[in-house]
């Protein structure tokens, strides 16, 4: 599989999917569409739990991957961005992770077959996708209390290590570990991937994007771009990049800082600009095209999709920019 993809970015840039939740969030699923059936008599409210959408709503699940393969992505992420035990206790759902994540990826792979067996020259794939959790083990959620910290590094990763077994099991091609906000957390997941790829004589491609969470040009946890960068590189990545927090043209210095210092491939999955005061994304399709395609001209990118607000109609005008462009040379895929 890593073949293939190195293959794929030596001639093109690839295209990332959009939103998962802005897509959700269009159909205005209520209670009883996240409990479906078998969940009807569950005691804890499931509205916003959308990774268990994966059970009780599949065939939407598997439309909006659909949508995102026809308008030219490469690559769909799972629906698994809060798939571990640790995300599924506010649901006190942790005994289905396994499930939740094995389930999404099946549903994201068999969409990807049949796209590729209809479009052979084209073939798509799947990534695993592992958020962050709602826990950081680099800071306190305690003012109070500096040195208290709310989860470990070891229950990360075990946490970690149960998601990426279950999205593997389900047919994941890739596992993208994104949203970081704070890198330790991702070095836990990293760790777990690691682990698996030693017990089971496998060589998964890993993608990693981190979060710039405002305009200090820093994650949550302090880090610049360059030392998130530095702070991972000894890990064999596939892609190193980007996502979330800031729309296109504010992401842009953050990849400029790290692409001429990593022979990794670089992605960016942006937001659909910042959003605005009832917390929705204005930025038109054309717009956030625009600004990406100043990544291409500046040699940045190698895989590029979108976040927050981002639709289809995002995603197709990032493609066919993208169409136009040779992908960002580095020594890994020359």
């Amino acid at each position: 599989m890593k073949e293939t993809l190195d293959k794929i970015l030596k001639e093109r840039i690839m295209v990332l999917d959009g939103a998962m939740g802005t897509m959700i969030q269009a159909y205005k699923f209520e209670e009883e569409d996240y409990r479906g059936e078998r969940f009807k008599d569950y005691e804890i409210l499931l509205k916003g739990n959308n990774d268990l959408l994966s059970l009780t709503q599949p065939e939407a699940i598997k439309e909006i991957h659909r949508k995102y393969f026809e308008v030219g992505a490469d690559i769909v992420e799972t629906n698994t961005f809060s798939g571990t035990t640790i995300a599924m206790a506010d649901y006190a759902m942790e005994d289905l992770v396994y499930e939740l994540n094995y389930e999404s990826a099946r549903l994201a792979k068999e969409v990807a077959e049949e796209f590729t067996k209809k479009e052979p020259h084209k073939p798509r794939f799947v990534a695993g996708s592992m958020g962050p959790t709602n826990k950081t083990a680099s800071m306190s959620p305690d003012v109070n209390d500096p040195g208290f910290r709310a989860i470990t590094f070891d229950e990360l990763r075990l946490a970690y290590k149960q998601q990426a077994e279950a999205l593997l099991d389900g047919g994941a091609d890739l596992l993208l570990v994104e949203t970081v906000f704070d890198t330790l957390n991702a070095k836990a997941a990293l760790f777990a991937i690691e682990e698996i790829k030693v017990e089971r004589e496998i060589d998964v491609p890993i993608m990693l994007s981190g979060t710039i969470t405002d305009a200090s040009g820093r994650t949550l946890s302090g880090q610049t771009a360059e030392a998130f960068l530095i702070s991972v590189a000894h890990i064999p990545l596939f892609t190193i990049g980007f996502n979330c927090a800031l729309g296109a043209n504010l992401l842009q210095p953050h990849l400029e800082a790290i692409s001429p210092k990593t022979d990794f491939a670089i992605s960016a999955h942006p937001n659909a600009g910042l959003p605005n005061a009832f917390g929705e994304y204005d930025e038109t399709p054309e717009q956030m095209a625009d600004q990406i395609e100043d990544y291409m001209k500046r040699n940045l990118v190698n895989i590029i999709g979108g976040c927050c607000g981002t639709t289809p109609e995002h995603i197709k005008a990032i493609a066919d920019v993208a169409a136009r462009y040779q992908p960002r040379k580095h020594s890994m895929v020359s």
